[in-house]
């Protein structure tokens, strides 16, 4: 087990028991309730303990986020009243919640584009370099790109850091989205 899993694991332990703790008090209720009383509930008690901070957990195992991902299962089993064999791919589809890997990549997205269009704290801008301004890059082809520059790093510990995921994910992003995100910016500048 490497050394950022075993950091990480009392977070995540944390999260889970208290999450559980929410939907069992509200599978109590949830008759009473109803669907969307519930589901606001959900998001108020359960998503957003999965969603607070949780582009920390880029590039960690499956095996060390499965139990946040048994959390939203559950959620989503608790607002749609299914049974615990049933299959949560349409379940969550119909819910639009993306699963917890997913999600850190899109808060991961989120940060870098507001650190692209110029909104970030400067304490994340500075984390960052785009590819763009870096010195030795300017003349390349690269250079006219929305691309960043993962901090390179030797340990599998530093890839999780936001000077390497935030990057990497935006870096993944189809050059489309990350010029409509461009030019969205420019349009509503003006």
């Amino acid at each position: 087990m490497m050394n950022s899993e075993l950091t990480m694991k009392p977070h995540i332990s944390k999260v889970t028991s208290v999450a559980f703790y929410h939907i069992r008090r509200l599978k109590k209720v949830r008759s009473i309730l109803g669907a969307e009383i519930t589901a606001s509930l959900v998001s108020a008690f359960i998503l957003n303990r999965l969603d607070y901070c949780n582009s920390v957990l880029a590039n960690l195992p499956v095996s060390t986020v499965a139990p946040l991902q048994r959390v939203q299962n559950a959620a989503a089993r608790l607002i749609k009243g299914l049974r615990p064999r049933d299959h949560m791919t349409s379940a969550l589809r119909d819910l639009h919640w993306l699963p917890i890997r997913h999600r850190v990549t899109y808060k991961l997205c989120v940060l870098m584009h507001q650190v692209h269009i110029g909104s970030s704290p400067s304490y994340l801008s500075g984390l960052v370099a785009a590819t763009a301004n870096i010195q030795f890059r300017k003349r390349l082809r690269s250079a006219d790109t929305n691309r960043y520059e993962p901090f390179t790093t030797r340990l599998e510990f530093g890839e999780r850091c936001f000077s390497h995921a935030g990057p990497k994910a935006w870096n993944a992003l189809p050059a489309e989205l990350q010029e409509l995100m461009d030019h969205t910016v420019r349009s509503n500048a003006s």
